[in-house]
């Protein structure tokens, strides 16, 4: 299906947040970006929202695609929005999070170049506002 506009149109991306909570330790699965922008940065797993899928639907693809981690029941966190979220084009980003009893085994896949579980306590630089979305889903614990 062609689409064709007059005005210049935003994107909607989603992001997946996993918290583990192991004893007194909380971490965060980040990726490693493999592409621009933001390339060799670590990020939450997230990415475009295909037009014949729901928000909901894409935050598990992109979740599976970039870690191999499935069938955990996402919840929506917020909606992310600033102008300037992302350098390249307006983006709008709709946030999903889980909170788990353990680390899951993952693998870094698709754009994916690596994958970690930091201890919340010691996150690395986060690209785009992801640092704003990870602190929003510590929050919920």
């Amino acid at each position: 299906m062609p689409y064709t506009y007059e005005y210049p149109r935003f994107a909607v991306t989603v992001d997946a947040v996993l918290l583990a909570c192991e004893n007194d330790d909380r971490y965060v699965l980040l990726i490693q970006r493999g592409n621009p922008p933001f390339e060799n940065m670590w990020a939450l797993p997230g990415g475009y929202v295909d037009m014949e899928e729901t928000t909901a639907i894409a935050a598990a693809r992109e979740l599976a695609e970039e870690t191999g981690v499935e069938g955990i029941a996402l919840q929506r966190l917020d909606v992310f929005d600033k102008i300037d979220r992302h350098p390249t084009e307006r983006n709008i980003s709709v946030a999903y999070y889980a909170i788990l009893d353990t680390r899951l085994d993952a693998r870094a896949h698709d754009d994916a170049k690596d994958l970690r579980w930091f201890n919340i306590d010691e996150l690395p630089d986060l690209a785009f506002d992801h640092h704003d979305i990870v602190q929003c889903a510590i929050a919920r614990l």
